[in-house]
C-alpha cells in the first residue's frame, strides 16, 4: 500500500493548484483524476468556451469590416477546423499541467476514488483496484450539469455545455434552456456564428441575481443578433420531429413549440459528492448537497479537506484555486484561512460582464448608505477608437468613508478591467484613491478612474449636474 502525506481527489483548478503548492512545501502528493487533468474548466468548460467565444467574435467582427474601410467577401465557417483549433488550445494547457505535476514529482493516478476508511482511499480503473494510505486528503471533485425532467441527454439532440462546445456542425437553430451565464455565453457565440438562437428562461429576467443595469446592455446585444429570449417560460418536454427536436414550453399557461437542431440544457450545476463513501467516514453536507467546511477548508473529519465546487458557492475556477492554496497552506502548518474580501465574477457574453464586491442593492440590504459613479464607454477615447462603445463602469462606495464597496463593469474586455477593482477592494482603497491614480492614455482602464471621479461629481469626460 502506497502512503502519501496528501491525496487529492480531482485534478481541476482546485486540485492541481493544491497539489503543486503542497509539493512546493515539501509534501509527498498523489492526485486522482477519473477523466482528464485540468478538470471540467480546462477540458470542457472555461478554456474551450472562451476559445470558441473568441473565434465567434472574430467572425462577427468580419461583418463590421466595412466601417473601417475594408471589403471582405466569401467568408465561410469550417466547424471541423474550429473544433480542431479549440482542442489544440485545450491540449496545450492540459499538457502543461500534466508536465508541472510530473516535474514536481506528484503521482498522477487515473481512476475513480472512494474512501475505504478515514485514512484510506480505493482507486478503481481498467487495471483494477489500488488502495492508498494518507495523512491528509483534499476532496476537489467539482460539479456536473443539472439535468431537468423531460430532457435526458441523448447526445444527438439534447446536450449540456460539454456537447454544446463540440458540435460537429454549426446548428441552424439552437434552443438554449436556461438564461444564466452558461446558456448566454454559448448561445451568444452560436448566434455570432449564424445560428438562430432561442433562449428559454423560467425567471422574469436573464442572468438572475445580476445587476439589471448590466443585464440590459447584454440583452440589447442579444436583440441585435436576433436571439429570441422567452422569459417566464418553462421547458416541459421534447420529441423528435422530422430530423429536429420539437421542444414544448409553457408561457403564461399556454404551451408553445420550438423547433431546433440542437437543445442545450444549461440550468445550473450540482456538486459531485456521490458514490465516494463520504457519509461513511462522517463528512457532513449542507441542505444543497455541498460539503461543509470552515475557513481553513477543513471538514468535520480531521485531516479531510474540501475545495471548489463541491464545497459551496460561488462555483468559480479561481475560487477553487484560492481554496486549494488555503488548504495546502493549512496542511503544511502555515497560518492560512479563506479570508477573501474581493471575489470577482465574469460572464463572457458580448459584451462581457465583470463584477466584484457589492452592488447598490446589496449594500442597501446590508444597511450601508452609498454613493456611486458611472462612466460610459461611449465617452472613452480608446473605446471609440476600437468601435466597442457599449457598456459602462460603475463604482459603488460607502457614503461615509468613501471605501470602495463594489465595482460593476459591462463592456468590451471587462474581464481584464476587473482586476484593478479586485485589488482596490482587497487593499481597502477609496474611490478617491482610484481617482487620484494616474491611468495610461488611451486605455479602457481610464474608465475606472473616471467612474471613481464620478462618485464625487468630478468626472472630466462626462457632464455631471452639480447639486
Amino acid at each position: 500500500m502506497k502512503k502519501y502525506d496528501v491525496v487529492i481527489i480531482g485534478a481541476g483548478p482546485g486540485g492541481y493548484v493544491a497539489a503543486i503548492r503542497l509539493a512546493q512545501l515539501g509534501k509527498k502528493v498523489a492526485v486522482i483524476e477519473k477523466d482528464q487533468v485540468g478538470g471540467v474548466c480546462l477540458n470542457v468548460g472555461c478554456i474551450p468556451s472562451k476559445a470558441m467565444i473568441l473565434a465567434s467574435e472574430f467572425y462577427q467582427n468580419i461583418s463590421k469590416a466595412e466601417q473601417f474601410g475594408f471589403t471582405v467577401k466569401e467568408v465561410s465557417i469550417h466547424a471541423d477546423k474550429l473544433q480542431a483549433w479549440k482542442e489544440s488550445v485545450v491540449k496545450k494547457l492540459t499538457g502543461g499541467i500534466a508536465t508541472l505535476l510530473k516535474v514536481h514529482k506528484i503521482d498522477s493516478i487515473k481512476g475513480e476514488a472512494s474512501f475505504k476508511a478515514r485514512r484510506e482511499i480505493v482507486v478503481k480503473n481498467s487495471a483494477g483496484e489500488e488502495t492508498l494510505e494518507f495523512d491528509n486528503a483534499i476532496i476537489a471533485t467539482g460539479s456536473s450539469p443539472i439535468i431537468i425532467p423531460g430532457f435526458a441527454l441523448d447526445k444527438k439532440y439534447i446536450g449540456t455545455s460539454t456537447e454544446g462546445l463540440a458540435y460537429e456542425k454549426i446548428p441552424k437553430e439552437l434552443c438554449v434552456i436556461g438564461g444564466g451565464y452558461i446558456g448566454l455565453e454559448i448561445g451568444s457565440l452560436y448566434a455570432a456564428l449564424g445560428s438562430k438562437v432561442t433562449v428559454v428562461e423560467a425567471f422574469a429576467s436573464l442572468l438572475p441575481g445580476t445587476d439589471p443595469d448590466l443585464v440590459q446592455v447584454v440583452a440589447r446585444e442579444l436583440r441585435r443578433r436576433d436571439v429570441n429570449v422567452m422569459l417566464n417560460t418553462k421547458a416541459l418536454s421534447w420529441k423528435e420531429v422530422k430530423g429536429k427536436a420539437e421542444v414544448t414550453v409553457e408561457k403564461k399557461g399556454e404551451p408553445q413549440k420550438i423547433l431546433a437542431d440542437k437543445v442545450l440544457v444549461a440550468v445550473g450545476r450540482s456538486p459531485n459528492t456521490k458514490n465516494m463513501g463520504l457519509e461513511m467516514i462522517g463528512i457532513q453536507f449542507d441542505d444543497k448537497g455541498f460539503i461543509k467546511v470552515n475557513d481553513k477548508m477543513q471538514t468535520q473529519v480531521e485531516g479531510i479537506y474540501a475545495i471548489g465546487d463541491c464545497a459551496g458557492q460561488p462555483m468559480l475556477a479561481h475560487k477553487a484555486s484560492k481554496e486549494g492554496l488555503v488548504a495546502a497552506g493549512v496542511i503544511a502548518g502555515k497560518k492560512e484561512s479563506y479570508d477573501v474580501r474581493a471575489m470577482p465574477a465574469v460572464i463572457f457574453t458580448t459584451p462581457e460582464i465583470a463584477t466584484v464586491g457589492m452592488d447598490e442593492s446589496q449594500a442597501k440590504a446590508a444597511g450601508i448608505a452609498t454613493k456611486s459613479g458611472k462612466f460610459p464607454f461611449a465617452a472613452s477615447g480608446k473605446a471609440l477608437a476600437t468601435g466597442e462603445t457599449d457598456g459602462f463602469v460603475k463604482i459603488v462606495s460607502d457614503a461615509k468613508t468613501d471605501l470602495v464597496l463594489g465595482v460593476q463593469i459591462v463592456g468590451h474586455d471587462a474581464s481584464n478591467l476587473i482586476g484593478e477593482a479586485c485589488l482596490a477592494l482587497e487593499m481597502g482603497a477609496t474611490s478617491e484613491d482610484i481617482a487620484r491614480t494616474v491611468h495610461p492614455h488611451p486605455t479602457l482602464t481610464e474608465s475606472l478612474m473616471e467612474a471613481a471621479e464620478a462618485v464625487h461629481g468630478t468626472a472630466i469626460h462626462i457632464f455631471q449636474q452639480r447639486l
